[in-house]
């Protein structure tokens, strides 16, 4: 049996009562505050689910993660970043970034990025903890992702393409900034063979979960903006 939460003050139960079928479902209900969801990303636990659904949280055993420093660049993915015909940020377009995560979503099934969700994560964007990698072309944005930043890791979340490898691309800058930051841990939640590609791979919860309580508390960059280039990325050089 899962869990509800009843309300805000209903504590998560501990991840290791997570059910195995489906694989991490931990708890269902409660809301979707700043408070919630920050409390929920500490404890190794993200929500998942589509609309009309209650809320539902998840931690999974085993985890996907990435050491920024595992990044794996392909031949081909090289080859577009050392082209430099795009442009990277952070946090320029938040908003923008998740719609277009969601677009993407709508047309795989079990789509679950929903208005509730966009509205939840842009606030916590506007209190500096979530944030989005940007890549543009002309003015145009081609690609990006969201997730959290809290200590020295980083809770991924999605990711969206609108030319060839501009994921990878907003990906790889992501990585080699956090790892000249000094970043432990990328989180990339589930499996999935194009995260697999840029070097990701599994870890199990309880090795995850001490990850956690070791670095949740490490001091965070002042600012988010990318000082690394094409090269350095390309190279994996700092």
């Amino acid at each position: 049996m899962i869990v509800w939460l009843d309300n805000a003050d209903t504590p998560f139960p501990p991840p290791e009562q997570a059910l195995e079928h489906p694989d991490g479902l931990l708890a269902a209900g409660g809301g979707l505050s700043p408070q919630r969801l920050l409390s929920a990303y500490r404890q190794g636990i993200f929500p998942w689910y589509n609309p009309g659904e209650p809320i539902l949280w998840w931690s999974p055993n085993p985890r996907c993660t990435i050491r920024p420093s595992d990044l794996h660049i392909s031949r081909s993915l090289r080859k577009q970043l050392l082209r430099e015909d795009y442009s990277v940020t952070f946090d320029n377009a938040f908003i923008d970034v998740i719609k277009a995560c969601a677009a993407t979503r709508s047309n795989q099934p079990g789509t679950w990025i929903s208005t509730e969700i966009m509205a939840a994560y842009f606030r916590l964007h506007q209190l500096g903890i979530a944030h989005s990698v940007e890549v543009w072309r002309d003015d145009s944005l081609i690609g990006g992702l969201y997730g959290l930043g809290i200590g020295s890791l980083f809770f991924g979340e999605s990711m969206f393409s609108r030319a060839d490898n501009a994921s990878k691309i907003a990906f790889s800058y992501l990585c080699v900034q956090l790892q000249q930051w000094q970043f432990q841990l990328i989180d990339c939640q589930v499996y999935n063979s194009h995260l697999e590609s840029l070097g990701a791979g599994l870890m199990p919860r309880d090795e995850f979960l001490d990850l956690l309580a070791c670095h949740l508390d490490d001091p965070e960059p002042q600012t988010w903006q990318f000082n690394v280039n094409a090269r350095q990325v390309a190279g994996k050089t700092l």
